[in-house]
């Protein structure tokens, strides 16, 4: 990144991390169902712990497999104030015309609105890295999905560990 022009992509992608953050918040209603989809697929992936969790991955991802890999979710495994927990994401994907990562989500399982980030992408962007923070109720999972423009699902997960609620 010794390029003139990274120091303001990076300040660009910031910035519209928080500005996608703002924006892009979505409640999901559990609807009551039971849902099954091929969610896990190595023993350290964790398993959807709700209905609601289920719901989010199964309606924007369908049967499609989420791959570990290409996402590197970066924070803190233990924070004192569920208030404020910085993340940040960066993948290696390709962010071409042809291939790239078109849509980006930040799940945390336990929030009563666990879907907690959604942005959608355009190659343009170049280089995927997001920093951003979010709010969490309690101890939870974090995961961090990308689906590229090819349908491929990419996903990186953390457990964080709080004190203080967060969400109210």
């Amino acid at each position: 990144m010794d390029q003139p022009s990274a120091g303001g992509r990076r300040a660009f992608l910031q910035a519209i991390g928080l500005a996608g953050a703002a924006l892009a918040f979505e409640g999901i209603s559990a609807g009551g169902r039971t849902l099954s989809a091929r969610l896990v697929h190595s023993p350290d992936d964790p398993e959807p712990p709700n209905e609601i969790v289920a719901k989010i991955l199964k309606d924007r991802f369908g049967d499609r497999p989420i791959q570990r890999g290409h996402v590197t979710l970066d924070m803190a495994t233990m924070t004192e104030d569920g208030r404020y927990v910085p993340v940040s994401l960066e993948s290696d994907l390709p962010m071409t015309p042809e291939r790239y990562v078109k849509s980006v989500f930040f799940i945390i399982d336990h929030n009563p609105d666990p879907l907690v980030f959604a942005m959608h992408l355009t190659p343009r962007i170049g280089p995927l890295a997001i920093q951003t923070r979010v709010k969490m109720r309690r101890t939870s999972w974090i995961r961090a999905i990308c689906e590229t423009s090819d349908g491929e699902v990419w996903a990186d997960y953390a457990k964080v560990e709080t004190s203080l609620n967060g969400c109210g």
